[in-house]
């Protein structure tokens, strides 16, 4: 029992937490070179007076801004950031940025310092699960209030003496009074001190979580203590120790590792304002039926988070979800620029993980021996040429997932349709269909059935003119999934992003609309949305993507009519037909900061 997760490579996470107090918080090592004096007191006043002290008030992206922000500080004040910031990104749970995204943006700052580091292996691995969702606001606006909380609590931790910093490290309880006591010194903390309040819980249970759950919003702390305030035996006023009395009593019904945001027991504090004081008794019974047989299981209120972070309606990824457990197949299909092969990613590495997602990429010369099993050329140790069976992807997935019966494993097919189907697949096409039953294959004699918990999503890209191999075959064993500009879950996706990323940039929106009107004779040839959701979209960006990468690809779709028509995709006469329906939207007043 407690509230330490399990499951997913989130082990990983606690790993790090606890290799950061050990290292960085009771001594002043490095998180990424042991044996490196990074984390002293002198080097995080240096950072608190060239990043909080100093906030960049353009309207620059947020790396851009730091990067001028550390201009010409010392190695180590490079090094300190990147640190900083791997803190800040461990809690960031999967589904809100991906662990490579992290990693990123890690090397970024890195890579600004005269002698950068590199993150060794063993502290990769916690970036990529995450503990919770921040939400958007945590990711962008709010990201300096976080990361100045993480500055300035070791700032002053430093300046206590070591016994007494290691009991206080030592100690959930007086932690936590000693960071509710903080005196903040930057002037941009001080003003707004519960702007890092997100960060202030992750900390509690990055550091110590067998006593503080992994809930980084208030409010629903407090909702979960009214929801459930019948098992509070003894009240104390305080919702981290109330929580504690809590737990127990739901893990009695669905045993231990119980996540409060599960449907069955989200929905019983996060929409009734009047909690029942018989709803636990509604909760037992649900439990005698519930499934929660494995870390992967995922529920709707789940998926209606990471929708949001991926500027979809929640309905459309519960019915992928649902398609997915239905014929365990499916295709995206639409244009280009329509999200389609980063979706499939973001989703399976949010069910999965990223090692338990392979991803393959078709093309004309691909062949069975490529994907399933084949003879491959290798050498000897006396340098001879030999051939060896080798599998594919599509066999090593399947054995991984063999391997670990109880875990979901995903195979992404990108450009499925651009390899010769019945060539690649063979006699998968038998398989496909009928999932219980066992085939020999090509080269083999023992039989071979595809596990019920491999997954497989492939992607069409319709612009391109080899989807006429796609046979009915083909189609009768996947689903498909449209992702078209023009319409539900696509249609809007470009409007959303621009307001929450981009505000003041809606007209970009307002312009691919009618551009892809004007090609509603070729609706393979729309123009998606991804071609504009980049961080820090300007107009000379637009101008660039327009005139090197949409321009281009819209003479090709073209190629051989009306030479005229061209000119209805000129930029500035798309600009000046069109109006943005959010040109009122104003940035946040604390998007600037920092």
């Amino acid at each position: 029992m407690g509230s330490r997760r399990t499951g997913n490579g989130v082990e990983n996470v606690y790993a790090a937490a606890e290799l950061w107090v050990e290292r960085a918080l009771k001594a002043d090592d490095s998180l990424f070179l042991p044996g490196k004096a990074i984390w002293t007191r002198e080097n995080l006043a240096e950072l608190r007076r060239r990043f909080l002290e100093r906030p960049d008030e353009s309207g620059n992206g947020f790396y851009d801004k730091l990067c001028g922000q550390l201009v010409d500080s010392p190695p180590e004040v490079y090094q300190l950031m990147a640190e900083v910031l791997y803190v800040y990104f461990l809690i960031i749970w999967r589904g809100a940025m991906r662990g490579d995204t992290k990693m990123d943006r890690l090397s970024r700052v890195l890579g600004w310092s005269p002698e950068p580091a590199r993150i060794p292996d063993y502290l990769v691995d916690g970036l990529w699960p995450g503990i919770a969702r921040p939400g958007q606001h945590a990711l962008s606006s709010l990201r300096p209030y976080l990361l100045g909380f993480l500055i300035e609590i070791a700032e002053q931790l430093k300046e206590l003496p070591p016994q007494e910093r290691e009991n206080l490290l030592n100690d959930p309880w007086y932690f936590r009074h000693f960071t509710e006591r903080l005196d903040f010194r930057s002037a941009l903390m001080s003003e707004t001190p519960n702007r890092a309040r997100i960060q202030r819980y992750a900390t509690y249970h990055l550091l110590f979580p067998d006593t503080f759950e992994g809930i980084v919003a208030e409010g629903h702390k407090s909702k979960i203590v009214k929801a459930f305030e019948e098992y509070v035996t003894e009240w104390t006023g305080d919702v981290d120790r109330d929580l504690q009395q809590i737990r127990p009593k739901i893990e009695g019904a669905y045993g231990s590792n119980i996540s409060f945001y599960e449907d069955h027991i989200r929905s019983h504090w996060d929409t009734d304002p009047n909690p029942s004081p018989r709803r636990f008794l509604a909760i037992e019974e649900q439990a005698k039926y519930s499934d929660r047989s494995d870390d992967d299981s995922v529920y709707d209120s789940d998926l209606f988070l990471l929708a949001d972070d991926l500027y979809l309606p929640g309905d459309f990824l519960v019915e992928i979800n649902t398609l997915l457990e239905d014929k365990k197949q499916i295709i995206f299909q639409g244009p280009p620029g329509t999200g389609k092969t980063y979706v499939a990613q973001e989703l399976t590495s949010f069910i999965a993980g990223r090692y338990r997602t392979t991803l393959v990429q078709f093309h004309p010369s691909y062949a069975y021996e490529d994907f399933v099993q084949g003879y491959r050329p290798d050498l000897t140790d006396d340098g001879q040429i030999r051939y060896e069976l080798k599998d594919g992807p599509l066999l090593r997935a399947a054995k991984a997932a063999r391997s670990n019966p109880g875990a979901k494993h995903f195979l992404i097919i990108d450009e499925i349709n651009r390899a010769n189907l019945a060539k690649v697949f063979g006699e998968l096409y038998f398989l496909l269909e009928y999932r219980d039953e066992r085939i020999n294959l090509q080269y083999s004699d023992k039989p071979f059935r595809l596990p019920p918990n491999l997954y497989i999503i492939g992607t069409i890209n319709t612009a391109d003119r080899s989807i006429a191999l796609v046979d009915l075959a083909l189609r009768r064993r996947f689903y498909f999934v449209e992702f078209h500009p023009d319409k539900w879950p696509i249609q809007g996706l470009l409007r959303r992003y621009l307001r929450e990323e981009s505000p003041g940039m809606a007209w970009v929106a307002d312009v691919v609309d009618r551009a892809n009107e004007f090609l509603n004779d070729e609706p393979h040839a729309a123009i998606g949305p991804s071609h504009f959701m980049k961080p820090g979209l300007d107009e000379a960006a637009v101008e660039r993507i327009w005139k090197y990468g949409v321009r281009p690809y819209i003479e090709e779709r073209l190629f051989g009519q009306d030479a005229n028509r061209l000119a209805d995709f000129d930029l500035d006469k798309l600009r000046g037909n069109t109006f943005s329906t959010v040109e009122d939207e104003t940035v946040p007043d604390d998007a600037g900061n920092a």
